[in-house]
């Protein structure tokens, strides 16, 4: 799928990017190029110390930022694929800087459906978040527009063989901010603060998102959000897993958090695909494809009327001792109680 084929990754010094560049490496020996877009000059020298060019010369680094249209076309120059991941992230972060947070999530991904558009472009596969599901708080606002733009991008390809598609999903298990290291930072001091003893989350590794963006790549038609069949926890499941000897103590939900995170919501549910594995939101406005022909490509079926996929009412969860291999795996392999 990749093989002989051009790859930028914007925000490709994160933590999504380099696992998805050591994936592509493994599995796509014949890749043509792989560009890392990103702007921060640290984080892009750590990743060069790991992968040098001598050893690993299909790799460029391009120091630039999404906001920058002109810069982004240039880096899109020959490029075939594009993964878009770079983004402010952090909810807090957001509502101090409004501002900025629109300029990187909404203008950024303007200029990256620009760029693609001009430079020939073949696939863009746009990474989203849970919270742009109803969102309540400016990241997840600033992402539903972002997951639009993309979206619909799709209508304004004219004669171009350009696909642009959205993969939404929850908490990346042991990402930088998440609550588990957080949690396993905490277990020295023998309190754990808990926002909300009933609050529930989504649960993903870092490797099923890259799975993930690489099943969109090759079975996407354009405009779907794909989102996972993934399980949740509950908040105090993860304290146990983690620390059982710790007391909690609740602090409260903080500005712009959610009991239960949301993927698809009833309405969205009108527009939704069960695609087995995934499930697909189908664009509301469509010049490409109609409904049935983008069932009949993914050979899928209607989600029932009033379905909705909510981190507290799954039917997938996530036990204490699950989690704790999870850990292990994914997050600490020494990890122990």
């Amino acid at each position: 799928m990749l093989n002989n084929k051009v790859v930028l990754i914007t925000g490709g010094t994160g933590s999504f990017g380099k696992q998805f560049i050591s994936t592509i490496l493994n599995r796509y020996p014949d890749v043509k190029k792989i560009v890392i877009f990103s702007r921060d000059e640290l984080k892009q020298f750590d990743l060069r110390q790991k992968y040098p060019h001598a050893e690993y010369p299909k790799l460029r680094f391009f120091i630039g930022d999404v906001r920058d249209r002109s810069r982004m076309i240039q880096a899109c120059e020959g490029v075939d694929v594009i993964i878009h991941a770079a983004a402010i992230k952090q909810v807090d972060t957001a509502e101090y800087n409004p501002t900025e947070c629109i300029r990187t999530n909404i203008d950024g991904a303007e200029n990256v459906i620009q760029a693609a558009l001009q430079c020939g472009v073949q696939d863009v596969v746009a990474l989203s978040t849970d919270k742009a599901c109803a969102p309540i708080n400016l990241y997840g606002a600033t992402k539903l527009v972002s997951d639009k733009l993309f979206t619909a991008a799709n209508n304004i390809r004219g004669s171009k063989d350009i696909r642009f598609s959205v993969v939404r999903y929850g908490n990346v298990m042991g990402s930088r901010g998440s609550v588990i290291p957080f949690f396993m930072g905490k277990r020295k001091e023998g309190v754990l603060p808990i926002t909300h003893e009933e609050m529930t989350r989504f649960n993903i590794s870092l490797q099923d998102g890259v799975n993930m963006v690489m099943y969109a790549l090759e079975h996407h038609l354009g405009g779907e959000i794909f989102v996972p069949k993934i399980p949740s926890y509950k908040i105090l499941d993860i304290a146990k897993a983690i620390a059982p000897e710790c007391e909690t103590k609740v602090v409260g939900i903080r500005p712009g958090e959610k009991l239960h995170e949301e993927m698809i919501t009833d309405t969205d549910s009108l527009n939704t695909i069960d695609l087995g594995e995934y499930y697909a939101i189908l664009p509301s406005v469509s010049f490409n494809y109609s409904e049935s022909e983008y069932v009949a490509h993914h050979d899928a079926q209607k989600v029932p009327f009033g379905f909705k996929y909510n981190s507290g009412t799954n039917t997938e969860w996530e036990t204490i001792d699950s989690l704790r291999g999870l850990i292990r795996e994914h997050v600490d392999p020494n990890f122990t109680m």
